[in-house]
C-alpha cells in the first residue's frame, strides 16, 4: 500500500477513486455511468446511475480492514435477509463473472480494492432526530434481524470476527504501546476496561451467539414513504443482540426515543 496516495488531498483521492470506480463498474456491463462520491471514510462510496438510468450503491473498500471473506459474508447475509418478509434492504449485483466481489488493481494506491455494488434505496437517513414512532418501526426491524438469523449459517470460505473483545476487534490506541495517556488516565481506562470486559464474558456466557449488524444506527437506516430499510453490513460479525441495541442507543437523544426502540423490539421478541 502506497503511503503518497493516503498523502494526498481527499479530494484528490476520492477522483482517484472515482476512476477506479468506473474501471470497476465494466466488470457489471457498466460504462458511461455518473458517479458520485456520497461518502468517504473507510469506505469510498459511490451513487451510479447507468445510462438507462438505472440507480446503484458502489463500495470500495479502501481503508477498511474487512477481507473479501468477511465481505463474502456480508453478501451471504444480505442475500438471506432478503428472502425474510417485512425486511427493507439493497440488494447485492453480481458481476459478469458471477461474482458479488469485484477486484481491480490501484496503482496510485498500490493495492487490489474489492468493491460490492448494491441496489440504490430511496429516502433519507434516518439520522439522530428520528420521531418515537420511526424508532418503534427501528426497534421492529431489529428484532426480526435477529430473529430471522438465529440459526443462519455461513458457506466457506466466508468468515467474520466475533465481537467478544472490548474493541470488537479494533486496534487498541488506548492500552496498547501506542498508547498517550497519561497515567492516571490509563489506570482509569483499565479499570473501564476491566469492568467492560466482566460484563461481557457475563453475558456471551448467558447469550447465543448469533450475526448482528454491528452498526445499526440512524445513518445506515433509510426512510421512504414510511417505510424503513436497513444498509451498510460492512461491520457485521458474530455477537449477541444486546451489542446491537447498545450501538442504536448510543446514538438516540432523547429518553423518549430509547423507550420507542425497546418497545419496537418487544413487539417482535423478548427482550435479550
Amino acid at each position: 500500500m502506497s503511503s503518497d496516495f493516503f498523502d494526498l488531498e481527499v479530494d484528490e483521492q476520492i477522483t482517484s477513486l472515482t476512476q477506479a470506480a468506473h474501471e470497476l463498474l465494466i466488470q457489471y456491463g457498466l460504462a458511461n455511468c455518473v458517479i458520485k462520491s456520497i461518502n468517504f471514510e473507510f469506505n469510498a462510496t459511490f451513487s451510479v446511475v447507468s445510462e438507462s438510468g438505472q440507480k446503484f450503491a458502489l463500495r470500495i473498500n479502501i481503508n477498511s480492514t474487512r477481507t473479501p471473506e468477511n465481505m463474502l459474508a456480508e453478501v451471504q447475509w444480505v442475500r438471506f435477509l432478503a428472502r425474510v418478509p417485512g425486511i427493507n434492504l439493497p440488494h447485492p449485483i453480481a458481476n459478469s463473472s458471477d461474482s458479488f466481489i469485484s477486484t481491480i488493481f490501484h496503482a496510485p494506491s498500490n493495492q487490489d480494492l474489492k468493491a460490492v455494488l448494491y441496489t440504490w434505496l430511496e429516502g433519507e437517513e434516518l439520522g439522530d432526530e428520528a420521531t418515537p414512532s420511526q424508532m418503534f418501526q427501528v426497534g421492529a426491524l431489529m428484532a426480526q434481524l435477529h430473529q430471522s438469523s438465529t440459526d443462519f449459517e455461513l458457506t466457506q470460505p466466508a468468515e467474520l470476527p466475533t465481537f467478544d473483545d472490548w474493541l470488537w476487534g479494533t486496534e487498541d490506541f488506548l492500552l496498547s504501546a501506542k498508547s498517550l495517556l497519561p497515567t492516571a488516565e490509563r489506570a482509569l481506562v483499565q479499570e473501564a476496561v476491566a469492568r467492560i470486559t466482566s460484563d461481557m464474558v457475563q453475558l456471551y456466557a448467558q447469550t447465543a451467539v448469533q450475526i448482528i449488524h454491528g452498526d445499526l444506527h440512524g445513518w445506515n437506516l433509510m426512510w421512504n414513504e414510511s417505510q424503513l430499510s436497513v444498509f451498510d453490513f460492512d461491520d457485521c460479525g458474530f455477537g449477541i443482540p444486546q451489542q446491537d441495541l447498545a450501538v442504536t442507543m448510543y446514538y438516540l437523544d432523547t429518553p423518549e426515543q430509547e423507550a420507542a426502540l425497546l418497545e419496537g423490539y418487544k413487539s417482535i421478541a423478548p427482550l435479550p
